[in-house]
């Protein structure tokens, strides 16, 4: 049975759907102002995944992540530009989905905007100010009243005096409590607004998932996933909203990946180790950034150094080797079979793509003894589950062309193996192995078969 570690009770728990063979899944997803960076790409990968071996488990997945394209640093991004909002988030929205695309994520089933939601949103937060667990301030934003809400520092493990005696509250006098936060934001000059009955003004952060995942998901569905900095405060305001509005439970299992980090120092561009996915991706094939994401556990942090990525690379590449050659159709996996076995238990103890990833290697290792036919297929088929080794084996080995230069390379690597073709035809073995050095000296092995000769990257 498939464990996840929940962290709301905060140790791993045996999934129970609340409908059989069916899981509904939220997580938050990016405020779209400018590129995706690494961290982003570690929640969109991590998730994927999930999905991915839900459905391999004939799962029926309903996905759900959320755009923010309303939010302060929006507004400020826009008029620095000096375009409008919608132009700058229709733009990064469209980075994003290719960024995605390129690492082998697939679309979320629903992937709403919080703009589209906003009347859901003054609903929900009616609701709390019926009830008394909100309140309209003089100055036009209304507040959740934290205090009133029983359960608030479940998911975070944190208790309100633990919060006012030791967090950094930002000072508002119209609050009750410096832990109150804001539900709506009343209307400021050349921002976008919509009419409430508190008077015009736009939705605060924390209210837009619990308005958007009710309306996909209901009142209560299985996981809510994100990055591990979210968990406090936006999912524990999360928390508040929805239960308080509806009298339930919100959710049953909590997911958090853990944070990237750059040399071991938290990603952060005034340190100057900000690193988009497109900076990423202009020195690592996109299936390499994949495969280094899921190679450590999602829970655990994860350390983006240029050693750790030629690491990755030179992994993918020994799993790629085994699958060169023939390779056999599409099979059904028979999860009965050793190696598949010891996939799925590895992917059922909190999807542990570590060890998952461990048993694709240690049947490479035996297809490069056997050269298996059905262990190739059985290698791709499991991979193909984390998304991986879905190219053709000759084409990774070799390096996707992206360029002109690399276009360039590749024909002068052609020409050089016809001339050393033509010279071991001569019996001039001399300069078939003078060609066969130079192209070595550039990192370009070549592999005799016994119809063709073949290259790959060293």
């Amino acid at each position: 049975m498939l464990k996840i570690y929940n962290s709301l009770i905060k140790e791993k728990q045996n999934f129970v759907p609340l409908i059989a063979h069916a899981v509904k899944i939220y997580v938050c997803g990016m405020t779209v102002y400018d590129y995706c960076h690494l961290g982003h790409a570690r929640v969109m990968v991590v998730f994927d995944m999930v999905t991915r071996w839900f459905r391999a488990n004939d799962f029926e997945v309903i996905y759900v992540r959320n755009i923010t394209d309303i939010d302060d640093k929006i507004i400020k991004r826009a008029q620095e530009n000096n375009e409008s909002i919608d132009t700058l988030t229709d733009y990064f929205i469209r980075a994003m989905n290719e960024d995605a695309a390129l690492l082998g994520v697939m679309p979320p089933t629903y992937e709403p905007r919080a703009t589209q939601y906003v009347e859901s949103m003054i609903a929900m937060i009616h609701t709390l100010v019926e009830k008394g667990l909100a309140y309209a301030a003089s100055n036009g934003n209304v507040y959740y009243a934290v205090h009133k809400f029983t359960g608030y520092g479940k998911l975070s493990g944190k208790s309100l005096t633990d919060l006012r005696a030791g967090e950094r509250v930002a000072i508002d006098s119209y609050k009750t409590d410096p832990l109150d936060f804001v539900l709506w934001k009343a209307a400021k000059p050349n921002e976008p607004q919509w009419e409430s009955p508190w008077g015009r003004g736009r939705p605060g952060w924390h209210i837009e998932c619990s308005a958007m995942s009710e309306r996909y998901l209901g009142k209560h569905f299985d996981i809510h996933g994100g990055g591990q900095d979210l968990q406090f405060p936006h999912h524990e305001n999360e928390i508040a909203q929805s239960e308080a509005a509806h009298d339930c439970c919100f959710v049953n299992y909590w997911m958090h990946n853990g944070f990237v980090r750059v040399d071991n120092a938290k990603m952060s561009k005034s340190l100057g180790n900000f690193f988009t996915i497109r900076d990423v991706l202009t020195r690592y094939q996109p299936e390499v950034i994949r495969f280094f994401i899921l190679r450590a556990h999602y829970r655990s942090q994860l350390n983006y150094a240029d050693q750790h990525l030629e690491d990755a690379r030179y992994a993918l590449d020994r799993l790629y080797n085994a699958l060169r050659g023939e390779v056999c159709g599409a099979i059904t996996i028979n999860w009965s079979e050793p190696f598949a076995r010891r996939f799925m238990e590895a992917m059922d103890d909190d999807f542990n793509t570590p060890n998952a990833i461990a048993v694709l290697f240690d049947l490479a290792n035996k297809i490069n003894k056997t050269r298996s036919l059905h262990d190739s297929a059985l290698l791709k088929a499991l991979g193909g589950l984390l998304g991986l080794l879905q190219q053709d084996p000759q084409q990774h080995l070799r390096g996707k062309i992206m360029d002109n230069e690399s276009v360039r390379l590749s024909e002068f690597i052609e020409d050089m193996i016809q001339q050393r073709l033509a010279a071991r035809a001569a019996k001039n073995f001399i300069e078939a192995d003078r060609i066969r050095k130079e192209l070595l000296s550039l990192g370009i092995i070549l592999e005799d078969g016994q119809k063709i000769t073949t290259w790959r990257r060293n």
